[in-house]
């Protein structure tokens, strides 16, 4: 009868308990909506897979801290309430122990007041992101979707990561919303509202969101699609993935990262891919099954085509090709045929890559906004990278010709209030009169600076370059820049710092750039206009509210 009884008791554990441990696996009945991971980057990262109710579930590496944790990631699982979830690990079976589930996530007390968690950008809760995916806007909400490892502060497990928000600048996070499968992890790509029912997806009146992304495995990248119901807080792939697979056409690895939009004058889809050494673009009349149609050389990655009018005119348009590099080209584009016609261009650098544009934008609005992808970390917390500031894109006459121009949407403006202004100061008076704000983690500064004797000048903060213009060599932070007016003396720029980056935007978005803010920690010169005899025309400084 005691042999029975411990085998009676052995079932009872194995059926009922919450936690089961055997080796190198972890079972978990789901009653609360996190999973917790203690993450330690002194071990090499190791293959753990995931089963839900027995059926195969999600395969991705992770560095599970065997002792003490560096710090912890979460898995969202409350879709998986009431079922089973067994977790096998392939590393040191001692981290599955301190794998735990909870309605919190560790640290959830102290989010976004982390110390330097960046306070008008959009970051992940935990992990590392990249680029900026399936940008759409449909029913009242922005749709930011992006390059998401759940699992780590660096690069790895591509999910896609999901957040949206009201007005381009308040954020809520929300569950990842596609996860690696058979075909690979799922790298960059776009979403489009299909209104017309073109793929099927629909459900009577509510029309489908589809997204289109890459899945890269060791073999090959493939463009897959998958479609939402219920404004992308779910995703269903379509079953017959890939719907493109062009690696023997092109004998590369390199073909990822597809845009998609409507073509109305042609009434199909174009899809703009990544291909080897440049954009192709192919055409669809459902979103399942695609031609190719021409290729563009000169690209590298995250493709973007839009259509822009010059200065504002409806009637004098031109379509704007780019890629992840912040460089481009003007031309015509017939539906199939992209045709440069000026550039390659460059109007923003530094630490911004990938960016990509909102699709959907209703036509009341009409703005062309674009984010993207700040490769900036942040030193001791448990997430890396950001999103840089939503801008408007327009292109506008200059004495080069049509170029694109990029300012932060105006939406930005209600987060900035007016602190102190100046007009006419000598640097060392507006040195001294930045004193007050040495200790601000966030400022919005704008200046215009005229050079008199100085063949250059310039802005530090702590000894970190913001703006650093030689007139005499027309080098802007190292790269050529020239003013409209020829023999300009003057420059203006509109800098917004936060905790752990700096984006400049100089005479009106006709050039930005971006940086890591990195201040000397010895510099007491604070903020810091420096060159001979230079004039601060004018001088504005802003306090930024946080988004969060």
């Amino acid at each position: 009868m005691k042999t029975l009884s411990k085998i009676v008791f052995t079932l009872f554990i194995l059926l009922f308990s919450p936690l089961v441990m055997m080796a190198g696996e972890v079972t978990f009945k789901i009653t609360k909506k996190y999973l917790n991971f203690p993450i330690s980057h002194k071990v090499d990262r190791a293959k753990m897979t995931f089963q839900v109710n027995g059926k195969p579930d999600l395969s991705v590496v992770i560095r599970l801290a065997p002792d003490e944790a560096e710090y912890w990631v979460f898995k969202d699982v409350s879709a998986y309430k009431g079922k089973t979830i067994k977790i096998n690990y392939e590393g040191d079976e001692k981290g599955l122990s301190k794998i735990y589930q909870s309605d919190e996530f560790v640290g959830q007390d102290n989010i976004y007041k982390e110390k330097n968690r960046p306070q008008f950008h959009f970051t992940t809760r935990r992990g590392w992101i990249n680029d900026p995916n399936g940008l759409v806007y449909h029913d009242g909400e922005y749709h930011l979707f992006y390059q998401h490892n759940p699992y780590e502060r660096d690069w790895e497990n591509m999910h896609w990561g999901h957040a949206v928000s009201k007005d381009l600048i308040h954020w809520t996070e929300l569950a990842d919303a596609l996860y690696p499968d058979h075909l690979g992890t799922m790298f960059s790509g776009s979403a489009v509202i299909d209104y017309d029912n073109t793929a099927g997806f629909n459900k009577g009146k509510t029309p489908a969101m589809v997204a289109a992304f890459t899945a890269a495995s060791s073999e090959k990248q493939v463009q897959g699609i998958a479609y939402s119901l219920d404004n992308g807080r779910t995703f269903t792939k379509y079953d017959k993935n890939p719907v493109i697979d062009s690696k023997a056409k092109w004998n590369s690895q390199d073909t990822r990262d597809p845009k998609v939009f409507w073509y109305a004058p042609g009434k199909h889809w174009v899809l703009v891919l990544n291909e080897r050494d440049g954009h192709s673009i192919y055409t669809s009349a459902n979103l399942k099954d695609w031609k190719y149609e021409s290729h563009v050389s000169g690209f590298w990655e995250c493709p973007e085509l839009f259509e822009l009018p010059v200065d504002g005119d409806k009637n004098h348009t031109k379509w704007v090709m780019y890629g992840a590099s912040g460089t481009y080209m003007l031309g015509s584009f017939d539906g199939k045929v992209f045709t440069p016609e000026a550039g390659k261009y460059c109007y923003t650098t530094g630490s911004i890559y990938a960016a990509q544009t909102i699709t959907n934008i209703p036509a009341s609005d009409g703005r062309r906004i674009q984010i993207g992808w700040g490769r900036i970390s942040h030193p001791g917390m448990p997430f890396n990278g950001m999103m840089m500031l939503p801008t408007e894109l327009t292109l506008r006459t200059t004495k080069e010709g049509i170029r694109l121009v990029s300012v932060p949407v105006r939406e930005v403006e209600s987060l900035c209030k007016p602190v102190r202004s100046w007009t006419s100061l000598s640097s060392d008076e507006a040195n001294r009169n930045l004193k007050e704000f040495y200790d601000a983690d966030r400022l919005r500064i704008k200046t215009t600076i005229k050079l008199s004797h100085a063949t250059d000048a310039g802005f530090n903060l702590f000894g970190q370059r913001m703006i650093g213009y030689d007139m005499n060599s027309n080098t802007l932070n190292g790269r050529f820049y020239s003013p409209q007016d020829p023999t300009s003396m003057e420059l203006t720029a509109d800098i917004y710092i936060d905790r752990t980056s700096i984006e400049v935007f100089i005479d009106g978005g006709l050039y930005s750039y971006s940086m890591e803010r990195r201040p000397d920690m010895n510099n007491k010169e604070g903020l810091h206009f420096w060159g001979n005899r230079i004039e601060v025309k004018d001088l504005e400084v802003f306090s930024v509210d946080s988004i969060w």
